[in-house]
C-alpha cells in the first residue's frame, strides 16, 4: 500500500519518502520535517496516534500538516486521530484520486495566506501571528495544527460573532473536506486544552456554535 501510494503521489509531481516502521518514520520526519505527513495508524514499533502526538509536542514539527490513514470509518476511530494531533482523516477503502484531493486541499490551506489574514492579531491574552501561523498565550508559545490555528483564528477576527460549525468547516477545512459537526467539536476541545487559561475565550452557544469572547467567559464544557 506505501508503494502504491508513493507511486501514485511522484506521478502527481511531489517528492516522498517512505517508512513501514512507526519509530523509523518518526525519526525520518524529525531529522527533515516535510511539506506533510500521511500516516497510517496501523504501523510496527509506534502506532500513527503515538507518532501524532510526539510531532505535536515538538516544536521541528508541530505545524506539520498529518493525514491519518484508519481502517475503519467508526466516529471514535476517527475522533482518536484528531485527538491526537490529525488535521484529516481517510478511511480504507479509498479512492486514490480522493486521497490526492485531501493532500492537495490541506497542502494549499497550509501555504495559502489570504489578504486579510495577514499580519498581528492581539485577542485577549493571545497573540495570533497569521502570517508565521504562530500563537501565544500569556507570552508563551503554543503548538497548534494548521486546523487548529485557523480555528482559532476565524473565531479571533470574527469578534465576538457567533460561527457555526459548518462556518468554521469552510474558513479551517475547507469547501471540499468531507467532515461531521463532531470534528469540529473534537478541535474545540483539544484547541482549550492546549490554550490552558485562555481556553475560556472560546464559549459554546448551544445549537449555534463557537464564539471567541476575551472579556467574562461563560461555562466552558
Amino acid at each position: 500500500m506505501a508503494d502504491l501510494l508513493a507511486a501514485r503521489l511522484r506521478k502527481e509531481g511531489y517528492q516522498v519518502e517512505v517508512s513501514n516502521d512507526g519509530a523509523d518514520g518518526l525519526e525520518m520526519i524529525r531529522l527533515s520535517p516535510p511539506s506533510l505527513v500521511l500516516l497510517d495508524i496501523m504501523l510496527p514499533t509506534m502506532s500513527g496516534t503515538e507518532i501524532a502526538a510526539k510531532l505535536r509536542d515538538d516544536p521541528r514539527t508541530a505545524g506539520v500538516p498529518i493525514i491519518m490513514l484508519t481502517a475503519r470509518s467508526e466516529e471514535s476511530d476517527i475522533v482518536v486521530g484528531l485527538k491526537f494531533g490529525a488535521d484529516d482523516y481517510v478511511t480504507k477503502p479509498f479512492s486514490m484520486s480522493v486521497l490526492v484531493a485531501r493532500i492537495d486541499a490541506l497542502l494549499r490551506r497550509s501555504t495559502a495566506t489570504a489578504p486579510a489574514a495577514k499580519g498581528m492579531l492581539k485577542a485577549g491574552p493571545l497573540l495570533i501571528d497569521r502570517q508565521r501561523y504562530t500563537v501565544q498565550a500569556d507570552g508563551q508559545p503554543v503548538a497548534l495544527t494548521l486546523t487548529e490555528f485557523r480555528i482559532l483564528a476565524a473565531l479571533a477576527v470574527a469578534n465576538g460573532r457567533v460561527l457555526s460549525r459548518n462556518q468554521l468547516m469552510d474558513q479551517a477545512i475547507g469547501l471540499d473536506a468531507v467532515v461531521t459537526d463532531r470534528t469540529i467539536d473534537v478541535h474545540i476541545t483539544t484547541l482549550r486544552r492546549k490554550l490552558g487559561r485562555a481556553r475560556q475565550c472560546i464559549q459554546t452557544v448551544r445549537g449555534v456554535g463557537y464564539k471567541f469572547s476575551a472579556g467574562e467567559a461563560g461555562d466552558v464544557p
